[in-house]
């Protein structure tokens, strides 16, 4: 049996503004109409004896990976999620905990969440190959057969060859990020491979060689999972404990230590989209070589990577660069620089600009809402209600709010009271009230929310009950 295991907890701040701390890449459409998350899961779809998998991701980012798993008709043997990212060894240690618990020590197959894959039929492939060693004891890791000196992944060289067909080898060491000219030379001599950070081990092999390696890493991960809760479908790790857990990859921890380390090399068109020159080099051209998403016009502008949200963009005789728009915010930069836009995140950050934290569109467990005016003392929102969906009963000290309904069908809780409203029917919720907004239809609730007051922030919420159990976040 191969129990996929899926690390969604990154944040892709080099993808910024499309990548955002509470909307990461893994959880955005890039590659296609389906979200990076949706894609690692889907092209698993051909791979015999897969069961179905364990998520470990961000605690801020439950409901949205819950909603797209849904999408895909996909039901997760477990939701894990982390209070705080402590990297790959953590992860992986209590995915295969959890493994042991639900299975008779299946093989974990480890996949970031944020890769693309354009030949899936070779992918299958070695994951078939890898397999076979896995069910031997061994751990492999996929190395990516390199087509360019790349400075921007740590590389594996390989040892002795086990497999002609498979080019299976030994491990001889992993190797640090190099320069340009160490990774040309990495390149002609052909024993190399890029770091792909997808893994495959029984469950118990890797328990082992972690207790071996790194005990003192996974004993607290143990006691996470005993001290952890479910939370509705979801492992909610114990945040005392998993925050004293040192973060260390699985490449530190375990596979440069291990004796059984296996490397077999895929050359299907993999690309982790990690910055805006992968999306370049993954996008699909036009005649002078630029990537162009959404309304773009463009003249005498070559190589470069253009992307319009909701705005006409317009570029004049440059080349080699990147443009991004979103509905809150704009980056330009030469695409040799796209590796520094980490730092613009880092400004936004330290400033407590909320553009490093999320887009004007929010998605909350029951839908979204999008600020659409914000001023001194109102904000204008426009909300989105899923079918079912229910908003927890609340109330404010600093704002009241008038809701419009613009398409659908709402019942409002608003004090003692509850009424439905229909389209172009609206309601005030005086400031103190206590109220509930409802979807009780089979369509989207759309509605127009006007706040006004001395305070607008998020955190002026006071939450009495809550279907998705967010009350003690507040």
């Amino acid at each position: 049996m191969i129990v996929p295991v899926i690390l969604a907890g990154g944040s892709g701040t080099r993808l910024w503004p499309l990548s955002r701390e509470l909307f990461p890449k893994q959880l955005i459409s890039i590659e296609n109409s389906r979200t990076m998350l949706q894609n690692t899961l889907l092209r698993l779809d051909g791979v015999e004896a897969v069961s179905p998998p364990i998520i470990v991701c961000n605690e801020a980012h439950r409901f949205m990976t819950a909603e797209q798993l849904r999408q895909i008709q996909i039901e997760p043997e477990a939701i894990v999620l982390e209070p705080v990212g402590k990297n790959t060894a953590p992860a992986i240690s209590v995915a295969a905990l959890k493994a042991m618990e639900q299975a008779n020590d299946p093989v974990l197959l480890v996949l970031p969440a944020d890769h693309v894959i354009e030949n899936i039929p070779r992918f299958h492939a070695v994951i078939n190959s890898g397999y076979e060693y896995a069910k031997k004891d061994k751990l492999i890791t996929f190395g990516i057969v390199p087509d360019s000196p790349e400075t921007g992944y740590g590389y594996i060289k390989k040892g002795n060859l086990l497999d002609v067909e498979t080019g299976a080898s030994c491990i001889d060491s992993f190797v640090e990020k190099p320069d340009l000219e160490t990774a040309r030379q990495y390149l002609d001599s052909g024993a190399y491979c890029w770091n792909s950070g997808m893994f495959m081990f029984k469950a118990s092999v890797i328990l082992g060689e972690l207790e071996k390696y790194a005990e003192g890493l996974l004993r607290p991960c143990r006691e996470a999972i005993a001290a952890g809760v479910r939370d509705l479908d979801f492992l909610r790790l114990n945040k005392d404990i998993f925050s004293r857990i040192p973060s260390d990859s699985i490449d530190y921890a375990v596979m440069e230590k291990t004796l059984n380390g296996i490397v077999i090399p895929f050359d299907g068109g993999w690309n982790d989209l990690g910055s805006f020159d992968a999306l370049w080099q993954a996008g699909k051209k036009d005649e002078n070589q630029n990537v162009i998403k959404g309304d773009v016009l463009l003249n005498d502008v070559k190589d470069s990577y253009i992307s319009s949200e909701s705005s006409l963009v317009a570029a004049v005789g440059i080349e080699k660069f990147v443009i991004v728009e979103t509905k809150d915010a704009i980056l330009v930069c030469p695409r040799d620089r796209v590796q520094d836009v980490k730092k613009i995140v880092l400004k936004l950050k330290d400033q407590s600009r909320n553009e490093s934290v999320t887009h004007r569109k929010v998605y909350r467990p029951w839908g979204s809402y999008e600020t659409m005016d914000n001023e001194q003392r109102f904000q204008v929102k426009r909300i989105t209600v899923k079918p079912g969906g229910k908003l927890s009963l609340q109330k404010h000290f600093h704002r009241a709010e008038h809701w419009t309904v613009v398409s659908g069908t709402a019942i409002i809780t608003r004090g003692e009271e509850e009424v439905m409203l229909k389209e172009d029917e609206s309601t005030y919720i005086p400031l103190g009230t206590l109220h509930r907004l409802e979807n009780p239809g089979k369509i989207p609730l759309e509605l127009i929310e006007v706040q006004s007051g001395s305070y607008l922030g998020e955190d002026d919420i006071v939450r009495f009950d809550d279907v998705y159990g967010r009350k003690e976040e507040n």
